[in-house]
């Protein structure tokens, strides 16, 4: 017998995917201790977990996965090499399909005059901005800014100056968080910067006081000063998705909750596990919500309806609710397929969205 730990080193599946897969019903343990609810695998277990992860990697979906794991030591393999010919076609459909998409798309933006995203701006700018209002700013929105080195434009917070205003968005494309505080001294055209995030974390560790701090623009060098400190970086040289087409969703279900308690819940309500985007990736915890006939968000487990909840992110939620910082918050609930949004009700121009995820199969 195998415990979790050795069955995920021998067969390349980790842990989290064996926990996912023996919830899901497809690779279920040999034996669960009783007691301590630990997983022992059999040896005859090593060559199916081998198998799953040579077909998720391909990218079978779990339902044919299961047909195939069920058909693989029959005398009759004719099913199981109809499923991954069947898959195949599949693949080779949609690489043909995508390509054919994506070269309309290079075609369009060669003819546009216009990019789809927001120019940078390399105008200079001087503004004054309280330490208090930036600091909010940058809180409301730094759990949002992506990590991913695929995709730099992300990585950073967007400082937005416009008609006295200064807007800092942030986004990884699960979840989008906006702020707005108010800023005097500019008065030219708008100005966009990306600011990296340890600029940014930096430009938050100086606003600890409650007086004026002078933020400078010039070219793609951005310097903040507080008092007698100041910190200054240059800024990243990419565009940044236009958050204004992005923010305006459809009118939902309102909820307004109290945000301690609700916590609460997430952290010790039912959850759900959405299926690993790749083999080496661990499961995304999920919180199943809906809001009730009396107004109260409900969760739910697994035996929820997938055509009238939302699922979320648990971690995200839980940092957009940190994020809000309030003790009160309304969650906007749209469609199951449309963001959940976050939103204070006394600010309407700081907020947070969080993109649904699609429950498991």
């Amino acid at each position: 017998m195998r415990s979790i730990g050795e069955m995920a080193r021998d067969s390349g599946l980790n842990v989290s995917a064996l926990r996912f897969y023996d919830r899901a019903g497809v690779l279920v343990p040999a034996r669960v201790d009783p007691v301590s609810g630990y997983r022992w695998y059999g040896p005859e277990q090593l060559e199916e977990a081998g198998l799953l992860a040579r077909l998720r990697r391909a990218g079978m979906p779990l339902a044919d996965v299961r047909l195939v794991l069920a058909g693989w030591s029959a005398a009759d393999t004719g099913l199981v090499r109809e499923l991954l010919h069947a898959h195949l076609r599949r693949l080779e459909r949609g690489l043909s399909d995508a390509r054919t998409e994506f070269s309309a798309l290079r075609a369009l933006l060669d003819l546009r005059e216009n990019p789809m995203t927001v120019p940078r701006t390399a105008t200079a700018a001087e503004l004054t901005v309280s330490a208090p209002g930036l600091a909010a700013a940058l809180d409301a929105v730094r759990f949002a800014a992506g990590t991913d080195p695929e995709l730099p434009m992300l990585g950073g917070v967007l400082f937005d100056i416009e008609d006295g205003e200064l807007h800092t968005v942030a986004t990884d494309r699960y979840r989008m968080a906006v702020a707005r505080t108010g800023a005097t001294g500019h008065g030219g055209p708008r100005v966009q910067i990306i600011v990296p995030t340890p600029l940014a974390d930096a430009m938050r560790a100086l606003l600890g006081g409650e007086g004026p701090v002078r933020l400078t623009v010039d070219g793609d060098r951005a310097t903040l000063e507080a008092g007698d400190r100041q910190t200054s970086g240059h800024c990243l040289g990419h565009d940044f998705p236009d958050y204004r087409r992005l923010v305006h969703l459809p009118a939902g279900r309102r909820a307004l909750v109290d945000v301690p308690a609700f916590r609460k819940t997430l952290e010790t309500g039912p959850v759900r596990a959405s299926e690993p985007h790749d083999q080496d990736g661990p499961s995304v915890t999920l919180s199943v919500l809906d809001v009730t006939a009396d107004g109260t968000v409900a969760l739910c487990g697994n035996d929820c309806d997938a055509g009238t909840h939302v699922a979320v992110n648990r971690d995200f939620l839980l940092q957009a609710l940190a994020a809000g910082a309030r003790d009160r918050l309304i969650l906007e609930f749209g469609a199951p397929t449309a963001p959940l949004a976050v939103r204070r009700p006394d600010d309407e121009d700081t907020f947070s969205i969080l993109m649904p995820v699609r429950l498991a199969d």
